[in-house]
């Protein structure tokens, strides 16, 4: 296993066509599919569609046929031979898996959701009631969402993480419904730990379905599974595709692409501290990760130390292809080249791993989370911190943030007016009808102030 990860020193034409080369191919139209993955589309369709395609395909065909085409999708992608009596996960499955869990891991599924819940509390918007003018009563209403659909993968790994940090969120918005789907594979809704954290925060209706088939089933609803308001969690290049198509049947968190970080250093850094944190990022494979510094000889450490550590992983074979593929290392000019690039990449992580951290954050104006300091590794806000680690990617930070309780509610405008406070304002009301030519909106308001309907 050989790191050959890229370096961008200095020149700023040399950093921009890295940056540049590296976010195309890591956006959702970056169209990154293994040979294998090529090969599976066209023997499932019959001729070489490109992701696009194939999601448009599977998400009509789902919409048109239901759960048959759901089932149907399932075997030819999963290889799972599964009917309508056993897509869902029995109420018996989630408690037997939560009863076969490791007690420690249970533990600390309980301290991660509190965690979470204390934190996703403090988020939430309050109702507000204002009076503008007398008898001009003014609402904001904040609505908790009825039923959201959470996408877990269950691809490379298990992720019982993602049922902590979509669930709860929901949970502490006040969401009723909730519901998971996750490939029925041993990483996904065959996993004990998956199933057991589902049981442990209450959530009992699970399916054995991913991909966009199952981002379909949530969207549009088929027999025995009901149509859900809201999607979120994380998933391969389909399944932010199908959340894409499916925007505007429902809501949607984000269209993410692969994760990525950001790691400022420099000689107060440790390299071996740096080299970690980008060998955690690349172990998603695919992931970008980036070392902006304006060191040189420090860059060099890193990249010494990223030799030496990537050989102890249990996944380094596909990290360092990771690496290789997707890592960058840049040396800038100085410290404010480096928050000028920080902020045109916008990433999904970024750590600022300096010892003037927080003073460095102030410059900071794009990034979907931020990790202060050097005792700060972005596996704690994967974890255990209480903010979702469903965060924007591909610089979409430059508009978008990350999941969180709020995200759950819908919110309502209230408006009442009696009759001197719609007087007071009819005016305006008036004026702005007839520039646009709407004679029933002036009508509506003239109706009110006559003096029959004054009477009344």
């Amino acid at each position: 296993m050989n790191v050959s990860i890229q370096k961008a020193i200095a020149s700023k034409d040399d950093i921009a066509a890295a940056l540049s080369q590296l976010q195309k191919r890591l956006s959702p139209d970056g169209d990154i599919v293994s040979p294998a993955g090529q090969k599976l589309t066209q023997t499932v369709f019959g001729e070489p569609l490109s992701p696009q395609q194939s999601i448009e395909r599977i998400c009509n065909d789902v919409r048109e046929f239901g759960l048959e085409k759901v089932l149907h999708y399932t075997r030819v992608f999963d290889r799972a031979d599964l009917d309508a009596s056993s897509i869902r996960v029995d109420a018996t499955e989630l408690a037997a898996a939560h009863g076969k869990c490791d007690p420690s891991f249970l533990r600390s599924v309980r301290r991660i959701r509190d965690n979470i819940m204390h934190f996703q509390s403090k988020l939430l918007p309050e109702n507000i009631a204002v009076e503008r003018a007398p008898n001009i009563r003014l609402e904001q209403r904040f609505i908790p969402l009825q039923r959201i659909g959470i996408c877990v993968p269950g691809g490379a790994a298990a992720y019982p993480s993602t049922v902590l940090m979509t669930a709860v969120p929901a949970q502490a918005a006040g969401v009723k419904e909730i519901v998971v789907v996750a490939p029925p594979t041993d990483f996904g809704a065959n996993n004990i730990d998956v199933l057991a954290t589902c049981h442990e925060l209450g959530i009992s209706e699970v399916y054995r379905v991913g991909g966009a088939q199952g981002v379909a089933a949530l969207g549009y609803g088929c027999d025995g599974i009901a149509k859900v308001q809201k999607i979120v969690g994380p998933g391969n290049l389909f399944v932010a595709l199908a959340k894409k198509h499916l925007y505007g049947e429902v809501d949607i968190d984000s269209i993410a692409g692969p994760s990525e970080v950001v790691v400022i250093a420099d000689t107060t850094s440790n390299p071996a501290y740096v080299a970690a944190d980008l060998l955690a990022q690349a172990e998603h494979s695919p992931g970008a990760a980036i070392l902006i510094t304006w060191d040189e000889e420090f860059l060099s450490s890193v990249e010494a130390e990223l030799h030496v550590q990537v050989k102890q992983l249990s996944r380094a074979e596909l990290t360092v292809d990771c690496l290789n593929e997707f890592g960058l290392l840049i040396c800038a000019a100085d410290q404010a080249a480096a928050i000028r690039l920080t902020n045109q990449i916008a990433p999904e992580h970024l750590h600022i791993e300096i010892d003037s951290a927080r003073e460095f954050l102030s410059e900071i104006t794009n990034a979907g989370a931020c990790f202060l300091g050097h005792k700060t590794p972005v596996a704690v806000g994967d974890y255990v911190a209480g903010p979702s680690h469903v965060l924007p990617t591909g610089a979409t930070a430059t508009w978008a943030h990350g999941l969180n309780s709020a995200d759950f509610l819908r919110s309502m405008s209230v408006i009442e007016y009696d009759h001197e406070s719609l007087k007071s304002d009819a005016e305006d009301v008036q004026n702005l009808a007839d520039k646009e030519g709407l004679t029933a909106h002036r009508a509506s308001v003239d109706i009110r102030l006559s003096s029959a309907d004054k009477k009344q």
